[in-house]
């Protein structure tokens, strides 16, 4: 993604693009997995820590990503697509899609085109989040013979 489509994507946000948040940004559309606020800091190690923290907190107030709790003790934080809606006002639960924690290299994965499944729950229950994480061993590591 160029620069211009990095500004484009803050902005369709109402996110001002600073020279850090392009650069934040452009590094978080490089991880092909989810990611955590230490793989931020270890991938941008020149950038305070603060300064990332600060973005993150920024990119998920205004939607630009979501977290993910994936059990490991750690969130995990993925860029949403354009067209998504998660956390918003208004937003339909049935939106929402799954994700995929592997045991053996610790990686977490969006699943996009999985919906989280709609629940039939008893009167008086309302429902503020869904976590649904899947957990077991993804292609790459089942394909080296790695298992939990």
């Amino acid at each position: 993604m160029n620069e211009q489509e990095i500004i484009e994507q803050l902005t369709h946000r109402d996110i001002k693009p600073t020279a850090m948040r392009i650069l934040l940004l452009r590094e978080m559309l490089k991880c092909d997995e989810a990611f955590s606020l230490q793989s931020m800091e270890e991938r941008l190690d020149t950038v305070d820590k603060s300064t990332i923290y600060r973005c993150i907190t920024l990119f998920l107030t205004h939607h630009l990503i979501h977290a993910i709790d994936d059990g490991s003790g750690s969130l995990k934080y993925a860029v949403c697509a354009s067209s998504c809606h998660c956390g918003e006002e208004g937003e339909h639960l049935d939106d929402l899609h799954a994700h995929f924690y592997c045991e053996s290299c610790r990686r977490t994965f969006c699943l996009s085109r999985i919906h989280v499944p709609v629940v039939a729950l008893p009167p008086n229950f309302m429902v503020n989040d869904i976590n649904y994480v899947l957990k077991g061993i993804c292609p790459e590591c089942s394909a080296r013979g790695k298992h939990i």
